[in-house]
C-alpha cells in the first residue's frame, strides 16, 4: 500500500514510533527516523529548532518530498510539585513545537494526499496526579490537530490519537488490569500503529481534523468499588 512513499517519524526508536515505522516499512515505504537515541538516519533532540531544520534538509535532499509524518516522540512527566520552568517548556517543546514546527518546514514539499499524524494521549482528557507536563503537552498536540487541520485544508489531512494504557513490552495483562478495559486486555503498539497507517492510506481520504482515542474503552468505563476486581484499601481507623 505504501511502496514508494516517504514517512516520517520523530521518537521512532522504540515503543509506538517503533511499532509504525516497522510497518510503514514492511508496506514498500522509505522511513525517515528523528530520535534522541542511536539509529541509522538522524539521531537528535526535537526540542531544538536548529536541529529540526537539519533533520528537515536532510529529508527533502534524500527524498525531494514527504508523504507521512508522525508527531510520535514522548514528551517528559513532571508533576507541579517538582516540574521546573524548564523542565514544563521542554515538555511543550518536544510535544507541541516541535510538531508544529516540522509540519512548516515539510510544508512546501508534501506530496498530493500527504497527512500528518500526531500521537497524543487519553491524558488529554483524563489525568493521574503529578503528570502536569506530559498532560499540558498532550492537550496541546490534541488542539493543535484541528487547528492544522483547518490551515492545511485541500493540502494535507491532520488527525490524532489518543491512546490510553499502551504496554510496550507487549505484557499480557490478567485480573483487574485487564477487566477494566472493556475489550478485556491492556493494548499494545500495534494497536497504535495499526490506526496511523489506517489514517496515512486512501482508506481515511475523507477523514481530517479527527482525533481518535484508542484504549480499550478504558476512559469510557465508570468503575466503582467491587467492579472490575477492584476493591477499596480498608483503612485503619
Amino acid at each position: 500500500m505504501f511502496k514508494g512513499k516517504v514517512a516520517v517519524i520523530t521518537g521512532g526508536v522504540q515503543g509506538i514510533g517503533k511499532a509504525i515505522a516497522g510497518e510503514f516499512k514492511s508496506q514498500g515505504a522509505s522511513v525517515c527516523i528523528i530520535d534522541k537515541q542511536p539509529n541509522d538516519y538522524f539521531t537528535g533532540d526535537i526540542s531544538d529548532e536548529q536541529t529540526l531544520a537539519a533533520f528537515a534538509e536532510k529529508v527533502i535532499r534524500d527524498f525531494g518530498h514527504v508523504d507521512y509524518l508522525i508527531n510520535n516522540a514522548l514528551p517528559i512527566m513532571r508533576g507541579i510539585d517538582t516540574c521546573s520552568f524548564e523542565e514544563f517548556n521542554y515538555a511543550l517543546r518536544v510535544g507541541v513545537t516541535a510538531p508544529f514546527y516540522l509540519t512548516k518546514l515539510f510544508l512546501p514539499h508534501f506530496a498530493p494526499g500527504a497527512a500528518v499524524v500526531n500521537i497524543s494521549s487519553s491524558r488529554d482528557r483524563m489525568s493521574q496526579p503529578q503528570t502536569e507536563s506530559y498532560t499540558a503537552a498532550k492537550g496541546g498536540i490534541s488542539a493543535l490537530t484541528h487547528a492544522m487541520a483547518v490551515s492545511l485544508a485541500g493540502k494535507v489531512r491532520v488527525n490524532s490519537i489518543s491512546p490510553g494504557w499502551i504496554d510496550n513490552s507487549y505484557t499480557q495483562y490478567t485480573g483487574p488490569d485487564a477487566a477494566q478495559h472493556p475489550v478485556g486486555r491492556v493494548g499494545n503498539p500495534m494497536d497504535i500503529a495499526n490506526m496511523a497507517l489506517f489514517l496515512c492510506s486512501n482508506k481515511a481520504r475523507f477523514i481530517t481534523g479527527e482525533n481518535i482515542c484508542i484504549d480499550g474503552g478504558m476512559t469510557r468505563q465508570m468503575i466503582y468499588h467491587g467492579d472490575c476486581g477492584w476493591s477499596l484499601a480498608e483503612h485503619e481507623t
